[in-house]
């Protein structure tokens, strides 16, 4: 007996305006979990037709930099994902916002800028989704946090989560929370490897061989999430497990308590919000 092809989630158009990395992670896992055909997905770029070649290739998807064709693909499109870089942003937004009618649902995700920037720089209150994947979405373990405007409907709500659930956990929060989530997740996998460095770094130091520290290391970190995430237990509650009275993990740990570890992260992981809340604020001067 013949199986029948299973039926994508989504039936319809999605534009990516800009075809970059993050585009690209995005289009590869909805594809890979059949959240949409690749017949369906649209990817446009400013300038580089080689760079479409190889999305078409890669993946079956359309593309193209014709200025008639892309605007076409504008006008008639459910969903459009602002995929370019904030440079180009509010060019592309104003000249995007006269092809626009209101039913089209925009989803951003371009750095620290905001649903009201975004509404302003289209010239009309379209529904908008902000939102903040992290780069692990390229290999389908992102963490992406999203807003909605006032104008986005149950339906397209649906719509933009099936799309980042395509490239991990999604997370649905108030914009005024967009910073303080880019501090942990968004820029949060350079926290860890930067530790990273600093244990392949200790074992090079003890007489370990190089390749051996880094893959100690990776597995390590790679258990250890996978223990907090499998058992439900609390970070805390796993690390007294492991952390015996007066023995050896407990010394190391006081080596991180005597740095002040714990508030060094957590004044870093504030320090990346505020940044990323003075860039919106220069972002938002600059275009007005």
């Amino acid at each position: 007996m013949c199986q029948q092809p299973a039926i994508p989630l989504l039936n319809h158009q999605i534009v990516f305006y800009g075809a970059g990395s993050m585009a690209e992670a995005i289009v590869r896992g909805m594809i890979a979990r059949n959240v949409v055909d690749s017949g369906n997905i649209v990817m446009l770029n400013r300038s580089s037709s080689e760079r479409l070649s190889e999305l078409r290739s890669r993946y079956g998807v359309l593309g193209s930099n014709d200025p008639e064709q892309k605007n076409e693909y504008l006008r008639t499109a459910p969903v459009i994902v602002l995929a370019m870089k904030p440079k180009d942003a509010a060019e592309s937004l104003r000249s995007l916002g006269p092809l626009l009618s209101p039913d089209q649902l925009v989803i951003s995700v371009i750095a620290g800028m905001t649903i009201r920037t975004m509404q302003g720089l289209l010239g009309k209150s379209q529904p908008v989704v902000r939102t903040m994947p992290n780069t692990s979405s390229s290999i389908g373990l992102g963490a992406t946090g999203i807003a909605y405007s006032k104008e986005v409907d149950e339906q397209s709500r649906r719509t933009a989560l099936n799309i980042f659930e395509a490239v991990g956990l999604t997370s649905v929060i108030d914009e005024e929370r967009m910073e303080i989530l880019t501090g942990i997740s968004g820029s949060g996998p350079a926290y860890i490897y930067y530790m990273m460095e600093a244990m392949i770094a200790a074992g090079i130091r003890g007489g370990l061989p190089a390749e051996q520290s880094r893959e100690l290391t990776v597995q390590t970190v790679l258990g250890a999430a996978r223990m907090v995430q499998q058992t439900g237990e609390e970070p805390a509650a796993l690390r007294k497990k492991v952390t015996s009275p007066n023995g050896s993990t407990q010394a190391a740990l006081e080596v991180l308590e005597k740095g002040d570890f714990f508030e060094t992260v957590i004044s870093a992981v504030n320090r990346c919000a505020e940044r990323s809340r003075e860039m919106g604020l220069a972002l938002e001067k600059e275009l007005s």
